[in-house]
């Protein structure tokens, strides 16, 4: 295959990438990267020095393609598919791309502080950063429940780049910000996301079991014969035997 993405099946914005491959049966060669291995590692560097993933690897055109917005831009001009993500009306794909934006500053991010501060030790924690990020979370809601007022995706009628942005953050961050009760066309939404093929058949299973302990902080992903885990005080991407704690189960797994 021409395609290969570099990722991590546990990283969020990696889903971002897979959902558009998956959305237009791209052919792709996944290749899951472990950070702490040194090889590994190295070998991302390599690919794009900033040593952050996804990475898009398009032998046929030898191309390197950083960053899951320009990815999925690259993949509608050079591989498009019966979705396109970018709209041709200019004013509606600069629309496209702010709300895409959106997810990424304004949900993604503060999604990902939270996460990431349950896995310092405790002289470490920043809870006033923490608190920050809550309030931007809860703002973003108010403004998706809004958005989503109409139904549908997050520009109308047509599936874009913005819900393959939508997804991602959502899931995560209505474990560590609940959606609440007064969010219902947010959480409507978000329903119909997990429901998208693209998104519902994905080879990864994805679990959780996650309490508000830090200690007791853990998220498991399944991929093939592999199992990743990311607890309070682990490094992100060991592999492990299959865990034996009792998780809670979110999407199906064809692999």
């Amino acid at each position: 295959m021409s395609l290969t993405l570099h990722f991590h099946p546990l990283a969020s914005f990696c889903w971002k990438a897979l959902i558009a491959l998956y959305e237009n049966g791209t052919p792709f060669t996944p290749n899951s990267v472990d950070l702490g291995n040194p090889a590994e590692r190295a070998a991302l560097l390599k690919l794009w020095p900033i040593g952050k993933f996804p990475v898009l690897r398009d032998a046929a055109r030898n191309r390197t393609v950083p960053e899951t917005s320009i990815i999925i831009e690259y993949l509608d001009r050079y591989y498009p598919g019966r979705t396109k993500f970018i709209p041709d009306d200019p004013e509606l794909a600069l629309q496209t791309r702010l709300r895409d934006r959106f997810y990424d500053l304004y949900v993604h991010l503060p999604m990902q502080k939270i996460m990431g501060d349950r896995l310092r030790s405790g002289d470490n924690k920043d809870p006033h950063g923490v608190e920050e990020a809550r309030a931007q979370l809860r703002t973003s809601y108010g403004m998706i429940e809004q958005q989503m007022a109409g139904a549908g995706w997050a520009m109308g009628d047509d599936f874009s780049l913005a819900d393959c942005a939508a997804l991602p953050p959502l899931f995560y961050g209505n474990m560590v910000q609940p959606f609440g009760s007064d969010n219902k066309n947010l959480t409507a939404y978000f329903e119909r996301l997990k429901a998208r093929p693209s998104i519902s058949r994905r080879p990864s299973r994805i679990s959780r079991w996650c309490r508000n302990e830090p200690k007791n902080f853990r998220l498991v992903c399944r991929l093939g014969g592999n199992s990743f885990v990311l607890t309070s005080g682990s490094r992100f991407g060991r592999r492990l035997s299959e865990p034996r704690t009792r998780m809670w189960e979110s999407g199906r797994s064809t692999a």
